[in-house]
């Protein structure tokens, strides 16, 4: 009966959704911590985390009262009024950061694409209409609107969309004589993550990003940082521009920062908030009552040396145990990992591809997320106790152990 359950909501998903997922052949009804389960019942420990979203796990008691609490006063009003939540979250969020006031909004996407807009917009009225070059780097990954998929580094996500926005240029990340070349006066805004999460779990290189701060100063250029993936203590600092001694102008945030429950911000420091006028920019569920609700007990929770630390301490063990099983398989190129996000880069010589690795581990009952062709992405929740860590890397193992078979016997 539960096989026939799942295989008629697949069914009812494909007769309906529009097909621009490939999801996996699970369907989870139920989470608690780091654990799913599916509606066949089966259990599951969650390292994919919602792709970096869910940093305190599923159904954390404190979101599910605060969530409980708001939805009984007032779940929406709109930008024509002020509301509480929104301007709690706001504030903490600029007294833990660099920033002096802050736009809200729903997605990473929404988040950068108003980014992109008040940085031409700021270049133009300070400087001119001359002043409107963006630089982002190959792979990189901003989001899916059209501006955004645009200024994003993956072709693939581009590309048969006819005319893309002007004045894009994209540069090979951590390639500082590349970038030299290019920057000058005519650069509005380069926009960077600090670890390319979509493109193989690469981090930025410590050099590369301070070089670029001091250019981006010298030639009055708008540094937005992407932290829709890193922010909210994924790499062991709240926000991970803290760890390379700069301050953007502008940083985006999402995923983490709700833990499940949809909402993103743009950070902006005093330079930009400046120019910026009423009408510019907005969002109509942005600054929605129980996102913000819900972000600020995030945002309180995480932002302690309890949490942060143990993030660090857990990213000790997760590069232990994997680093262990790859002096025993073999199957592993490199493992790249900053905090609780971590790239595994597997070797080229394996005969399956990624997704049917992924598929491998789930049937292990361990979810991991892919990332470029050749990287198994984990971004578990921050929290995660050391007994699941050591469990979830036991089914990892299995997985793995299946996967070398097929290599020796390929």
């Amino acid at each position: 009966m539960k096989n026939k359950k799942n295989s008629l909501i697949q069914e009812t998903y494909d007769k309906y959704i529009l097909p621009l997922y490939k999801p996996v052949s699970i369907v989870p009804v139920k989470g608690l911590g780091s654990y799913i389960w599916d509606v066949q019942g089966k259990k599951y420990i969650d390292f994919s985390g919602g792709i970096a979203v869910t940093a305190m796990g599923h159904c954390h008691p404190m979101l599910v009262e605060i969530l409980r609490k708001q939805s009984g006063d007032l779940w929406h009003t709109g930008n024509i009024f002020i509301n509480e939540p929104s301007t709690k979250l706001a504030q903490k969020l600029v007294e833990a950061s660099f920033a002096s006031h802050v736009f809200f909004a729903n997605s990473g996407a929404e988040a950068n694409e108003a980014a992109l807009k008040i940085a031409r917009y700021y270049a133009i009225k300070k400087y001119g209409i001359k002043k409107t070059k963006i630089i982002s780097f190959i792979n990189s990954f901003h989001g899916r609107t059209f501006f955004t998929v645009s200024v994003g580094g993956k072709l693939k996500y581009s590309d048969c969309f006819g005319p893309v926005p002007e004045d894009i240029v994209h540069l090979p990340f951590n390639n500082l004589n590349c970038f030299k070349k290019i920057v000058d006066d005519s650069v509005c805004a380069v926009i960077l993550e600090t670890i390319q999460g979509e493109g193989g779990v690469i981090p930025i290189d410590v050099l590369f990003i301070q070089e670029i701060y001091k250019l981006c100063q010298k030639y009055n250029v708008l540094l937005i940082i992407d932290e829709v993936q890193t922010g909210i203590g994924r790499t062991g600092t709240l926000f991970s521009y803290e760890q390379y001694n700069i301050k953007p102008d502008m940083l985006t945030l999402a995923k983490s920062l709700g833990g499940g429950f949809p909402i993103s911000a743009l950070l902006t420091n005093t330079k930009v908030s400046e120019i910026v006028k009423p009408g510019l920019h907005g969002s109509t569920y942005g600054g929605n009552l129980l996102a913000c609700s819900v972000a600020t007990s995030v945002l309180n929770f995480i932002n302690n040396k309890k949490v942060l630390s143990g993030v660090n301490n857990r990213s000790k063990l997760f590069f232990e145990k994997l680093y262990n099983i790859n002096c025993e398989l073999n199957l592993f190129k490199e493992i790249r990992i900053k905090g609780l996000l971590i790239g595994i880069e597997l070797i080229d010589e394996l005969p399956i591809n990624i997704f049917d690795i992924v598929h491998i581990c789930i049937k292990e009952g361990v979810l991991v997320l892919s990332s470029s062709t050749n990287v198994i992405r984990l971004a578990p929740s921050l929290i995660i106790s050391y007994d699941d860590i050591k469990l979830g890397i036991s089914y990892l193992k299995k997985a793995f152990t299946k996967i070398k078979r097929l290599c020796d016997n390929f």
